[in-house]
């Protein structure tokens, strides 16, 4: 790997006179938009690719993912009240631990599961859907719950991607409908606004009326939202930071990792490609992580979409 040059202030380092506006701080997912975008990168990314077969069973999951949300589009509501109140506490009004599901998450499911049901999948993807289709709603729930805490078994690993996935299209769908003006950023601002999920990485815009503001994706909900750069994410430090790449290879990917805490997080840069998808760009580059991961550095939160079984 290389490394990059020192990282920039963790303050906003961008324009500051009179008429330039500061970055919006949260930036609600565009369900029919997200999905669709995520797929059409991975068959992007996937031409020539080492992982080329995955990359597009990848794509053809997003694009399930799409139809899902285009068709039914699965979401809960969050009464005012609720909302007003969980804002006034710093919480994420749809928390992804402590959210009650309405039911249309498993109907988004079931639909999911007849989009991306083709031939050509590979056993363990075909015995997990025969077993999300055999399981009842009880069974269901708490194959997403387990999901959501973290607390996937080794046999259930193939199941729970599929899990992963409605629930993405159902948490997206839901963000979605949240009063933007209302909402506030967390104490935690690591975590996301809405659900309170981890973020899938960061992207350093080039476009807008703030150029290179980071903006965090949630992994769960696809929301967007401000965070300074140059620090951690993990650790909240800034001494100890660095910014680095594969050598020789497009910069558009990077890892910010931190020698405090020995994580790191993705970064993303629009500059280099205005493509750029957050949640594509981050399955791809999956060599990335490797190499981060032997140099010694753990991820600050994994994808939900490549889980690692308790």
């Amino acid at each position: 790997m290389k490394q990059a040059e020192a990282p920039p202030n963790a303050t906003w380092s961008g324009p500051s006179h009179a008429g330039v506006k500061a970055p919006d701080p949260i930036v609600l997912p565009d369900p029919l938009a997200r999905f669709a975008s995520s797929g059409d990168r991975l068959q992007t990314l996937a031409d020539g690719h080492p992982m080329e077969a995955w990359l597009r069973f990848m794509a053809a999951l997003s694009h399930a993912q799409h139809a899902v949300a285009a068709m039914q589009e699965p979401h809960a509501s969050v009464a005012p009240a609720a909302l007003a109140q969980a804002v006034e506490a710093r919480l994420p009004p749809l928390a992804a631990d402590g959210h009650r599901r309405d039911q249309a998450w498993r109907e988004g499911l079931a639909a999911l599961l007849d989009h991306v049901d083709a031939p050509g999948l590979p056993d363990p993807a075909r015995d997990a859907i025969a077993a999300l289709r055999a399981d009842h709603a009880d069974a269901l729930e708490k194959r997403a719950d387990r999901f959501l805490r973290g607390r996937v078994p080794a046999d259930e690993a193939a199941a729970a991607v599929f899990v992963a996935a409605a629930l993405q299209v159902y948490f997206t769908g839901s963000a979605a409908r949240l009063p933007v003006d209302e909402l506030r950023l967390l104490e935690e601002r690591a975590l996301c606004p809405c659900c309170g999920s981890p973020s899938v990485a960061g992207l350093i815009t080039a476009s807008g009326t703030t150029p290179g503001t980071r903006y965090l994706y949630c992994s769960l909900c696809s929301t967007a939202w401000n965070h300074v750069r140059a620090v951690c994410l993990h650790c909240g430090g800034t001494r100890k930071l660095s910014v680095q790449g594969i050598e020789g290879a497009p910069e558009t990917v990077k890892v910010e990792t931190c020698g405090d805490c020995h994580t790191y997080s993705k970064l993303l840069y629009q500059l280099r490609d205005m493509k750029v998808d957050p949640y594509a760009d981050d399955l791809a580059s999956l060599g990335l992580d490797l190499l981060v991961a032997e140099a010694g550095y753990s991820r600050h939160a994994p994808n939900p979409l490549l889980l690692s079984p308790t």
